[in-house]
């Protein structure tokens, strides 16, 4: 049977397949040999990875999926003398970047930060200049580039809001290299009452970065204690960072903790001799005082203290501030407000400002006069309101002749120590500290008035456990050649005797010499720490009261300037003070200025108010308590300063409360 016309005969078919199949064998081999040549060599590329050279590539795959970290200590608490917490750590949330776990495609990593940014409310890349004309802050851009390439995480906004920081973490696999931080912040609860007593912490300034880095500081992370006892006892506060090995997934995530290096120690408690209580009542009693409409003071301090021991129960500076305004960050405005206060509230005016005592220096003088010989307990001298002295240029011409006047211009007539002192009279000490010509009486002389001075602590730090205390200025004969070019006159002593002309002294310091007539000699160290314990509540240090000196004075004189203090109280100048069952003993104070705020005219010059005292229950021997109260241009200190002292001396004595309660029966 023939085939078809146009087909082929099955056979032909067969052989031309076979044939093609042979043309192609060639082909399948070498494609074949190809395929387990390179099967070969993965072989040996694995054999060699894994068996080879296997630890190698173990040990740098664990070091690129761990690393070391830091475990931050908690740090300290303060605490006052009953226990009551004064700042706490609360929890605050940071954004940080590691660069080196962004995408590597630049567009992917653009997308990343700008996501970033929306969420953070901070600009991608920085652009123009701020209202005020200034430079702005950086881009979320620059932060990172200016990093480089690094596993190093850098911070991006710190202080973020809670609710932010959890859709930044929710969103982790949107925003490879990204993480939020938990740090511990300070918070204080009680604010501008102890600000100027604790202080804050800022950020390690830049320029002080290699020395606290060499102290164990993470200049991008930690912060250091800037003012006041945060400042002081940074190093007990500060506690010993912990160190981890952790292990991180690809988008830098912690998966676990591979190991614990070394355990965070928290930072020690540091317990005050400040009672909140009455800091409370002390700061409202002087601030009542201030905003009188016939006082109106833009500025004042008072301390309350334990003479025997230096415990500063209360230190009150005004005008104050927030010291939470520092712990996420102070704002422009708010730092540019406190800055450009004349009246400083940044500043403890209590151991920073240099004020002149007026007449409260005069128990010093007095201290010096009567264990000099100058002046005996049989002593008196006139005061007829006035004095003059000859000029020594001129000393014919009366025109030329310069008068000194009692505070009293009538006059006290004839005085002792003690009636010196009650009656603060300026006429007594001008001529005990300056002599007097007319009747040859020697006074006791700048020198000695100096040396005396610097005894009581004026000139001197005293060593208060706080940042800032200033010296003041003890005033001689040498220092003003060498400061003015000048000789030192009779004037300038006559002025120096009751607390005016050069000298220069801070509340704290004055407090402190006042102590030393209730101790009867002896100078302590103020001290507003009692003790510090490490987290389970064990001392690690104790409070010790610390006498500096005792002063080379008799009991005698002591009792001398003690009756003059309390005579002050009974029928002097610090009448108002009187509180039915206790013994007060006080000196008033009204000191005239010229400063760089404010300044009179001739002899009408504005006037600081002053009043310090020390005082206890009438069956009590020793003193128990002191104060002073300071107001700037607050006018006459029997009349401004004393009744803040008398308010104090009967909160604390527990008498306003009996007061209160009689007034309710009645």
């Amino acid at each position: 049977m023939s085939a078809r016309k146009g087909q082929q005969p099955a056979a032909t078919s067969g052989r031309q397949a076979r044939w093609a199949a042979i043309r192609q064998a060639p082909r399948a081999i070498v494609l074949g040999l190809l395929i387990l040549s390179v099967l070969g060599v993965f072989g040996l590329r694995l054999w060699n990875m894994q068996l080879v050279r296997g630890e190698y590539y173990r040990e740098r795959a664990t070091r690129q999926s761990t690393r070391a970290i830091t475990v931050p200590a908690a740090r300290g608490i303060v605490y006052d003398s009953n226990g009551v917490p004064l700042v706490r750590n609360v929890p605050s949330f940071n954004v940080l970047v590691v660069p080196a776990y962004l995408p590597d495609e630049e567009d992917e990593a653009e997308d990343v930060l700008i996501r970033l940014a929306v969420l953070l409310g901070m600009p991608y890349a920085t652009g123009g200049t701020t209202d005020s004309g200034d430079e702005p802050s950086p881009g979320l851009r620059e932060l990172v580039e200016a990093a480089g390439f690094t596993y190093r995480p850098v911070m991006v906004k710190r202080g973020v809001d809670r609710e932010t920081a959890l859709v930044v973490a929710q969103q982790a696999l949107l925003l490879p290299g990204v993480s939020v931080e938990v740090e511990s912040v300070r918070e204080y609860p009680y604010g501008s009452l102890v600000s100027q007593v604790l202080g804050y912490t800022l950020p390690i300034p830049e320029e002080s970065e290699e020395e606290y880095v060499a102290l164990g500081y993470d200049p991008a992370t930690d912060r250091i204690g800037s003012a006041g006892i945060e400042a002081t006892y940074e190093d007990n506060l500060r506690g010993q960072k912990g160190q981890q090995i952790v292990e991180e997934d690809v988008l830098g995530r912690v998966i676990r903790v591979v190991a614990a290096l070394a355990e965070p120690v928290p930072g020690d408690n540091v317990y005050l001799t400040l009672d909140l209580e009455l800091q409370a009542f002390v700061e409202e009693a002087l601030r009542q005082a201030m905003e009188q409409p016939s006082v109106n003071s833009p500025r004042g301090a008072s301390i309350v203290m334990r003479p025997g021991t230096g415990e500063i129960l209360s230190m009150v500076s005004l005008p104050t501030y927030d010291n939470n305004l520092f712990t996420q960050g102070i704002s422009a405005l708010d730092w540019d407000r406190l800055a450009t206060d004349v009246h400083r509230p940044l500043l403890n005016h209590a151991i920073s400002d240099l004020l002149p005592p007026g007449s409260t220096f005069k128990i010093v003088l007095a201290a010096g006069a009567l264990q000099e010989g100058v002046l005996t307990p049989r002593t008196r001298l006139a005061c007829p309101g006035e004095i003059i002295i000859p000029n020594r240029y001129y000393p014919n011409d009366p025109g030329q002749a310069q008068s000194f006047y009692c505070w009293n211009k009538s006059g006290h007539g004839w005085l002792d120590v003690v009636g010196g002192i009650a009656h603060s009279c300026d006429v007594f000490f001008y001529k005990t500290g300056g002599g007097f010509e007319e009747t040859g009486f020697e006074g006791l002389g700048v020198s000695r008035i100096a040396e005396y001075a610097r005894l009581f602590g004026f000139g001197e730090p005293t060593g208060v456990e706080l940042p800032a205390e200033v010296d003041g200025l003890v005033p001689t004969a040498d220092w003003k050649r060498l400061t003015y070019s000048e000789s030192w006159s009779t004037g300038d002593t006559y002025n120096l005797s009751i607390g005016q002309g050069f000298l220069t002294v801070t509340p704290l310091q004055l407090l402190n010499a006042v102590n030393v007539v209730a101790n009867e000699g002896a100078l302590y160290r103020p001290r507003i720490v009692h003790h510090v314990t490490d987290a389970e509540g064990d001392v690690t240090l104790p409070f010790e009261p610390e006498i500096v000196r005792t002063l080379p004075i008799s009991l005698e004189n002591w009792s001398l300037i003690q009756q003059g203090m309390e005579g002050a109280v009974t029928y002097g100048t610090s009448q108002r003070t009187q509180i039915e069952g206790l013994r007060i003993a006080g000196k008033t104070g009204t000191a005239q200025f010229c400063d760089d705020i404010m300044c009179g005219v001739g002899f009408q010059q504005p006037e600081h108010a002053w009043f310090a005292a020390y005082a206890s229950r009438e069956e009590v021997e020793e003193p128990e308590v002191s104060v002073v109260v300071f107001l700037y241009n607050g006018g006459e200190g029997s009349v401004v300063a004393v009744p803040v002292a008398h308010d104090i001396l009967e909160h604390y004595f527990g008498l306003d409360a009996v007061d209160e309660g009689d007034e309710a029966t009645s």
